[in-house]
Parts: structure tokens; sequence; C-alpha cells
């Protein structure tokens, strides 16, 4: 069964952006599921408590990925949707009382009406200039969130802590086992939706302004609908990954959702392969596990060592997981001829 769909042939580059949503085959799919549900089961908490945020961080990704993988549009500012879908779980749970269950639908609202508001006046930009909006947006929301007449709700410079829930039904498992299946659930659930997001008639219209969106408008497709819309979405599914965020680690400030996440979600897609969806856990684990293996070489030097690890990658593989996932695919082609 093959394991990916529309496989580029050989004789022909690997775009950057696939044509539809590329996922991997049902027998791929089917091992691994099985070993994000068998894992923790022989994990230590520090484990699980990791694996959970490899999800949420992939679930960002996935979200920028949609943005511009599937719309074209370039985005700097996914950490302020990261913060506001934070926040928003915060508020409702330790001011208001609400489950924290209930309060993801709820941060996933918010921040889809604040990414499609915000995408309005972002129409009139695009590539780099969209990218510096939105990268001021990054830039001030941490300060924002410090502002003295919301610190009664944020908790201002201090933040705010968040309890972590216990298993449901008195089920035998620690919080962390019970979170990380809980984020696998709703992980699942969002790339479902996702892929057929993108191969449904919205996301041939996003695909079609990526790709030229002078001949998109002509076909009929309302180019400033379907852009906020995009946006609307990705910052939608951020804000779910941000409340999950920060039920995980019980703790939300606004040093923590700087644009040093933002860029670090940009290289996450980057590695993972643009347009790919998949591969947002693969660049999820980059963002997450690199660093500390870069550290682990070189203590004094991890900034240089993860600098040269990156460069490597992009110079190897300049299409992320991604090209090495077709190239796979046509070894065990090629295997299977002979």
């Amino acid at each position: 069964m093959s394991a990916i769909e529309n496989v580029a042939p050989e004789d022909q580059p690997v775009e950057a952006v696939p044509k539809r949503a590329m996922t991997i085959g049902s027998g791929t799919s089917f091992v691994v599921l099985l070993l994000l549900l068998i894992v923790p089961l022989f994990a230590k908490n520090f484990i699980i408590f990791q694996l959970t945020m490899l999800l949420i961080y992939g679930l960002a990704v996935l979200a920028l990925n949609i943005l511009t993988g599937g719309s074209g549009q370039f985005s700097l500012g996914q950490s302020a949707f990261y913060a506001v879908g934070a926040y928003t779980t915060a508020v409702l749970m330790e001011h208001l009382n609400i489950n924290y269950a209930l309060t993801l639908p709820i941060a996933g609202l918010v921040c889809f009406a604040f990414g499609f508001l915000f995408g309005q006046p972002a129409l009139r930009l695009s590539g780099v200039y969209l990218a510096l909006a939105t990268f001021a947006l990054a830039t001030a929301m941490p300060q924002l969130l410090k502002l003295n007449f919301l610190e009664h709700w944020t908790g201002g410079v201090q933040g705010l802590v968040v309890t972590k829930p216990d298993a449901p039904f008195g089920l035998p498992m620690s919080q962390d086992m019970w979170l990380y299946y809980f984020t696998l659930a709703i992980t699942l659930a969002i790339y479902i939706f996702s892929v057929n997001l993108l191969r449904s008639r919205s996301g041939r219209a996003f695909m079609a302004i990526r790709d030229n969106e002078i001949a998109a408008s002509a076909m009929g497709v309302d180019v400033a609908l379907y852009k906020t819309l995009a946006f609307g979405v990705s910052a939608g599914i951020t804000g779910v990954a941000g409340g999950l965020g920060a039920i995980a680690v019980q703790f939300v400030a606004p040093d923590s959702y700087t644009i040093t996440l933002a860029i670090s979600l940009f290289l996450g897609m980057v590695v993972g392969g643009v347009g790919w969806l998949p591969g947002s856990i693969i660049g999820s684990a980059f963002i997450i596990f690199v660093p500390n293996i870069a550290e682990g070489i070189s203590k004094g030097l991890s900034g240089a060592v993860f600098g040269v690890l990156l460069f490597l990658i992009i110079f190897l593989v300049p299409h992320g997981a991604r090209q090495i996932a077709i190239v796979g695919q046509q070894l065990i082609g090629k295997l299977r001829k002979n």
C-alpha cells in the first residue's frame, strides 16, 4: 500500500507545496497510531509530558501549515494566537471554574474570531510584508498581556497557575498520562478535520489562491473571504493548541509567548515539509528535542551546534521530511519491483 498519496515522479523536482493535502497511507497511519497509544504505557511521567508537548506543538505547526502550505500566506505571528488560546483556557479554568475540556472549543472560537479579524486588514499585504505585519503582532502580544487593566485576569507579569486535571471516572492513570491521551484524541480529530478541509471545496479555493491569486479570482473564488477564513482556521487550531499547552505546563505568563515561539513554529513547519500535514509532528519533534541534543553536545556552544544541525538539514533535505518520505517511498517501490 502506498505510504504517500500523489508521490512525485523521479524525473521531476519535489514541490515545496503539494497540490493536494498529502497524507501517509492507512498502513503507516495505523503503525504510528499504535506507537502513540502504546509508548506512554511504558514511559515515565516526564517522557509522557514531552510526548504531550510534541502533540501540542504539532497542532500549532499543523495550523501554520494550513495557512502557509494551504493558502500561501506567510505568518510569523502564531505565538500571538497560541498565547490568546492559552490565556483563554487559563482564565476560564481559574477565574470562572469552567471544566478544562469545555475551555478548549471556546479558546478555538476566540482565536478563530481574532485571526479572522486580523486577516481583514492583512488582505492588503502579501509575502514579506504580511510576514512583517504578523511579526509585529507576535512582538506586541506579550506586552499587551501585561497591561494593568488586564492584570486581574491575566496575572500580569506574574502569570497564572493552571490546575492540571485528574483522570475522570476514577481511571487508574496519572495526570500526565490522562492529559496525553486526551491531547492525542484532540490531535487526531483536528488532523482528520484538516485533511478533509484541504480536500474540500474550501481547501481547493485555498490552494487556488496560493498558486495564482489573479487566476483564482477570475475563476470566481472570493479571494478576500478565503484568505481571511484561512487565517481564522489557522488561528483557531493554534488557540486549541495554546489551551492544551497551558493545561500541560500548568502555567501561563506573557514571556512564555515571545517571537521566539513563533519562529520555532515556523521552523518546525519548514523542517516537517511545507504543506505536508504529517510533517507537522516531525517538525514539532525537531523544535522540542534538537535543542536538547545540541546542548548535550556542547552546553557553551549549544546555539552554534543547533545552527549547524539546522543548516545541514536545510542543505541535505531542503523540502523537509516530506522529501525524505518521497525518497523512501521510491526506494520501497524499486525493491518491490526487483
